[in-house]
């Protein structure tokens, strides 16, 4: 049929243009911004799942650098206390030093001044603090572990805890005062070791807890870029099929525009 006022085939044409275009378009808009799901409308569904996945990951990665900052906490607690056990051992020699008969008052005021001094810098590390946190208050901090909010309580280590204060406040002035120095330190060096036990074992609960948040964080993104990452090898096939469909299209397009001319040879044109 030759008509002139409806061109059914270039109509046809053209709507046929009009999506492969928009295919086009959008395969074009997945290669360029790496991501499969452009618009919501994309994949109502992964959207929403991707939103989520997303936001567990970062909740993750935030438990896990938390978990850093208590294992460096923890450290720090650990380099102290190795310090203070040296200083510890060095009081508990003076104080055995101190009951020896041959010694005379003099020499019993100089060990005094080296185990008051060492006594002094025990005391003094009670002070000390990690960006603001102190680091030997006996307070326990707890530690968010885990996307949940899911926390773990560290042991706390109190440098004020009668343990020490009866070693720093004793005194080898005297061969007696030594040997109740000496029961003191020793009870000190006991708790010393104790806290360094709780927190070594601070230390190896975190550090398999940041281990397994790892683990969780790869696969939570692994299976987030399953649902909003796109396969560049498989666009790149769609975006060469939408190209060839847009030029075929196009060409169609044109010859059904010529199809009325064949309408005026009936004319006589």
């Amino acid at each position: 049929m030759s008509v002139i006022n409806t061109n059914i085939a270039a109509q046809t044409a053209a709507n046929n243009l009009n999506k492969s275009s928009k295919l086009l378009n959008a395969s074009l808009a997945r290669l360029s911004s790496g991501s499969k799901i452009v618009n919501p409308s994309d994949d109502a569904a992964g959207t929403a799942e991707a939103l989520r996945l997303s936001a567990q990951v970062n909740r993750v990665g935030a438990a896990n650098a938390n978990i850093s900052n208590a294992i460096s906490f923890s450290q720090t607690q650990d380099g102290f206390l190795q310090s203070i056990g040296s200083a510890l051992d060095r009081l508990s020699t003076l104080a055995i030093q101190a009951q020896d008969v041959t010694k005379t008052g003099s020499d019993l005021a100089n060990y005094n001044a080296e185990f008051t001094t060492l006594a002094s810098y025990i005391t003094s590390a009670a002070a000390k603090d990690f960006n603001g946190v102190s680091l030997f208050s006996g307070n326990s901090l707890s530690v968010t572990v885990d996307s949940d909010g899911g926390t773990y309580a560290l042991t706390s280590v109190n440098l004020g805890a009668s343990a020490y204060t009866t070693a720093t406040l004793a005194t080898v002035a005297t061969s007696t005062a030594a040997a109740s120095a000496l029961t003191a330190v020793k009870a000190a060096i006991t708790q010393l070791a104790t806290d360094r036990a709780s927190i070594g074992a601070n230390v190896s609960r975190l550090t398999h807890t940041a281990d397994q948040l790892s683990v969780l964080q790869t696969n939570l993104s692994a299976a987030n870029s399953q649902i909003s990452d796109v396969d560049v090898a498989q666009e790149s096939t769609q975006y060469a099929r939408y190209q060839i469909l847009v030029q075929a299209g196009t060409s169609i397009l044109a010859q059904a525009n010529q199809q009325p001319q064949s309408a005026l040879k009936l004319l006589g044109q």
